[in-house]
């Protein structure tokens, strides 16, 4: 494999995600994980959103409270008769009277300096605008210089007003600020800030030991099923509980059936053994004695010899291709009837041709066989090979979708109709007959329907003969339960 050019990036494996390495493997520590980013980004939210509130509640109160000490001075403000201010004498706060208090009264006129209250004397503020008639202006927190030097932040609220004309003077227009210092609304941001975040860390840490008990609550399913299978592994039980949430009976069902299928397989291995035991005894108890009989005969021997040796291939013979046709994969792909249909039907239309039989198609093209192609070729073959046999003219051939279950690969309905003599309803009963060997079994329609039922019953499903309506022979109705 050439290698990389230098300086190129390394490249993530194929199919492998590069966030792998650092992702928890436990599912509990992902949810705890998850929540507890999203737990945080929702704190943080809301933390900024609280605190944007109250900064803006904070600063229109304090609006509002600097607009009421202005409409105080707009109402306390004089002018005399050649125009010059007179100012008032009493404060709406007394920290309007105490120089560099932190409360500060300013009256802007134009052309002449701006009169100021006690607490203005010392500080350096900024210096104020003309601002028109009703105008209002709200600004903060702007730089000024206490009467120590030290550097500080106000907010000033401004309104511009005018006095009105007389026949001694024009209009006179002038403007109120009223200064507050920023320290009193920062030390209350940052109380309420500290609280805030004292109460959200509070209630954060409670909320993260509710969803640690919520995901241990919620995850117990899962450390059941986890017990039980161990149990099944020890052998202490048989299957998974049917007592489990709906979101997990997929999963105990799907274990049951591999369980289950298991079993059968083992079972199946053991019943063909057997059976391959039993039917070689009575060859090999022939050849024994022929063997100990010490006969003189060499070619009877031989001929003997033979005889056995054909049987016992045969039986070695049925009991593979019963072995091999019985189980099925638990899961597979959907297989389509109609092509696997079509080219049964060209082969025996061959080996019948002599009959002139013909085969109707009536197949749903949504219907699906979840198996092994194999186990549909064995299926739709033994029935149409035994419908060709006894038909006369006609064979139909039925295939739709079956049974449905929530969640669940739908089901299979199957039925082949011939026109032939049909079955006896007191045959019916020995035709289905099962748990006997295939040479035991009653051979009513003219075939051996041993690899028939073993497919459908390990297909969990059922096989129903009955009298055609349509063409009036026998019918095979085959149904499939919905599969995992």
């Amino acid at each position: 494999m050439p290698a990389p050019p230098s300086g190129a990036a390394p490249t993530a494996p194929v199919g492998r995600d590069r966030f792998d390495g650092w992702r928890p493997r436990s599912l509990r520590a992902r949810q705890l994980l998850a929540a507890s980013l999203a737990l945080l980004a929702f704190l943080a939210l809301a933390g900024y959103a609280l605190d944007r509130a109250f900064v803006d509640t904070a600063e229109d109160n304090l609006r509002q409270r600097l607009k009421s000490y202005a409409l105080y001075y707009t109402d306390k403000v004089e002018f005399g008769r050649n125009g010059t201010l007179i100012p008032p004498y009493n404060t709406p706060d007394p920290r309007f009277d105490m120089p560099d208090s932190g409360m500060y009264a300013q009256v802007v006129l134009r052309d002449v300096p701006p009169w100021g209250s006690n607490s203005t004397l010392g500080p350096e503020l900024p210096v104020p605008r003309m601002l028109g008639a009703l105008e209002e202006s709200f600004e903060g927190p702007l730089p000024i210089r206490r009467a120590d030097g030290s550097d500080s932040q106000a907010y000033r609220y401004g309104v511009g007003y005018a006095w009105p004309a007389t026949h001694q003077h024009a209009e006179i227009p002038y403007s109120i600020y009223i200064f507050e210092d920023a320290q009193a609304l920062s030390a209350q941001i940052r109380v309420f800030r500290g609280s805030l975040w004292v109460y959200l860390g509070g209630a954060g840490v409670i909320l993260l030991l509710l969803q640690m008990l919520v995901l241990r609550w919620s995850l117990r399913p899962l450390r059941r099923v986890i017990f039980e299978l161990s149990r099944v592994q020890r052998g202490e039980l048989s299957g998974m509980t049917e007592s489990h949430p709906r979101e997990l009976e997929p999963l105990t069902d799907s274990i049951n059936a591999f369980i289950e299928s298991e079993r059968e397989n083992l079972e199946r291995q053991r019943n063909t053994l057997a059976d391959l035991a039993h039917s070689l005894k009575t060859p090999i108890a022939v050849l024994r004695t022929q063997l100990d009989s010490g006969g003189s005969d060499p070619q009877a021997l031989r001929e003997e010899l033979d005889v056995q040796l054909k049987r016992m291939n045969n039986l070695v013979s049925y009991q593979l291709a019963r072995a091999a046709s019985s189980g099925h994969k638990l899961f597979s792909a959907a297989v389509a009837i109609e092509p696997h249909a079509e080219e049964i039907v060209r082969g025996l239309e061959k080996v019948y041709a002599a009959k002139g039989v013909i085969c109707e198609f009536e197949i749903d093209p949504r219907a699906r066989f979840h198996g092994e192609t194999g186990d549909l070729q064995e299926l739709m073959g033994n029935l149409l090979e035994n419908a060709f046999k006894w038909a006369r003219s006609r064979v139909l051939l039925t295939v739709t979708v079956g049974a449905t279950a929530p969640q669940r690969r739908a089901g299979l309905f199957m039925a082949v109709d011939d026109d032939g003599p049909g079955i006896a309803e007191d045959d019916v009963a020995k035709v289905l007959q099962r748990g006997v060997r295939g040479d035991e079994r009653v051979q009513g329609h003219g075939i051996g329907l041993s690899i028939v039922q073993d497919l459908i019953r390990d297909y969990r499903g059922e096989l129903q003969v009955g009298r055609s309506e349509e063409l009036g022979g026998a019918r095979f109705e085959v149904r499939l339960p919905p599969g995992l």
